[in-house]
């Protein structure tokens, strides 16, 4: 009932968007002579906000056909490396040729990126791919929108989900560095013991988790108390959905994107108001650039993807009411997780001071659980002055926290390249 709410509202909004945009077009054409009046300007921005604020979002597109190393411009392709109904592991090619003139010979650290199912595409970390092909050969796991993923393909759950960090892993071969974002922590973590335990050729050389809720006891913001102040059947009751005609996904139960986004939304309305209010502002007065900006952001942020009941509820119960993995108690496929077996990976955390989706110490639970690795192979930072969002992208990323990462990974592809006594 709910997906059927909000697919009728939003097509009982298209007679007044298409006006909207009508509206739009008549004030901003160059051939209206009172184009830059007072009165036209007005117009065209509140036609252009409401467009835009009842519009649907798609899939953002990545836009990254080059990167700038050491002063050249390294052309970029995007090439499937491996897929499944559920993902697409995307590698951003580096062209050769390119690489050579800006003078890198030899062979970058392989890097699998886990971008977040909570909600937002992979695109969401379009800047952290960008930053990180300055130094690497990178892969980024770019999860479907559950909606567009037929009945006939099952289920999808959180130990699919470890089942898929390891197919990838593996994918890429001995000993590559996984980076965790936010939600994929707890997966990413069972899957890397896993495969220590078993003595997985494939398993990574180091991983980085930045603002995963490892261990969601500590620190608690608002999202984890809602998570714990609701009983589990309250999820189930209201936060699902089936998916209607036409998506290909008719008939699965979904967690849906546009309630994950009213969520985010929610926790910051007065700050999202405050956004379109200037946005208003900046279009009446002829700034473009600054609105350009917002469009920019909110194309991005108001693009959501909707997750399978299953993994929803399930990432609910085991991260966020039953803390299973920082209690010892996950078993995944019959088996205990046990990231004590964890002894040759290195290991680093990163945190936002002002983070509040992960709260300080969240990430940093990943060091008492990987009671098995030396001191030497464990490292962790808090950076100030930034949010959840800051911890992965924008300036204080790319100036402060990546150069910590990839020295970090620098150093463990240095360790297992040296020869040994």
């Amino acid at each position: 009932m709910l997906y059927t709410l909000y697919e009728a509202g939003y097509y009982m909004a298209s007679p007044m968007r298409a006006a909207a945009r009508m509206t739009r077009g008549y004030w901003d054409s160059p051939l209206n002579p009172v184009r830059e009046s007072a009165l036209g300007r007005r117009l065209f921005a509140s036609a252009d906000l409401f467009a835009n604020l009842t519009r649907r979002y798609g899939r953002p597109e990545w836009g990254i056909d080059s990167v700038r190393i050491d002063g050249v411009d390294v052309r970029v392709r995007r090439v499937e490396a491996w897929s499944s109904p559920w993902v697409r592991l995307t590698h951003f090619v580096r062209d050769p040729l390119d690489l050579r003139r800006a003078g890198r010979t030899s062979a970058s650290p392989a890097v699998l990126i886990v971008a977040p199912l909570s909600g937002h595409y992979a695109t969401l970390l379009r800047d952290t791919v960008r930053t990180f092909l300055q130094d690497h050969e990178v892969f980024i796991t770019d999860w479907a929108n559950a909606r567009d993923v037929p009945v006939l393909e099952g289920r999808f759950d959180f130990h699919d989900y470890v089942d898929h960090v390891r197919s990838m892993l593996r994918v890429l071969g001995p000993r590559c560095h996984v980076v965790a974002v936010c939600q994929p922590g707890p997966a990413v973590l069972s899957a890397a013991s896993l495969m220590a335990e078993d003595g997985d050729d494939s398993r990574p050389a180091s991983m980085t988790f930045m603002g995963s809720p490892l261990d969601a006891r500590f620190s608690p913001t608002v999202t984890n108390k809602l998570a714990e102040e609701r009983p589990f059947a309250w999820f189930k009751s209201n936060m699902i959905s089936t998916v209607p005609l036409p998506y290909a996904g008719a008939g699965r139960r979904v967690y849906p994107g546009f309630v994950q986004l009213y969520s985010f939304m929610s926790m910051n309305m007065e700050r999202h108001q405050d956004a379109h209010l200037r946005y208003l502002q900046d279009l009446m007065n002829g700034d473009g650039d600054s609105a350009e900006k917002h469009l920019e952001f909110y194309d991005e942020y108001l693009s959501v993807l909707d997750l399978t009941e299953e993994f929803y509820l399930q990432t609910v119960d085991i991260v966020f009411q039953k803390h299973l993995l920082p209690k010892g108690e996950l078993v995944h496929q019959g088996r205990l997780v046990r990231p004590s077996a964890i002894t040759d990976i290195g290991l680093l955390t990163v945190e936002g001071e002002l983070d509040d989706i992960s709260g300080i110490g969240q990430t940093q639970a990943a060091h008492a659980l990987c009671t098995g690795l030396p001191d030497d192979l464990h490292e962790d930072y808090v950076q100030p002055h930034v949010g959840h969002y800051g911890v992965f992208n924008g300036r204080r990323f790319r100036d402060e926290i990546y150069p910590r990462v990839a020295a970090f990974i620098a150093r463990h592809e240095a360790r297992l390249s040296a020869p040994r006594a």
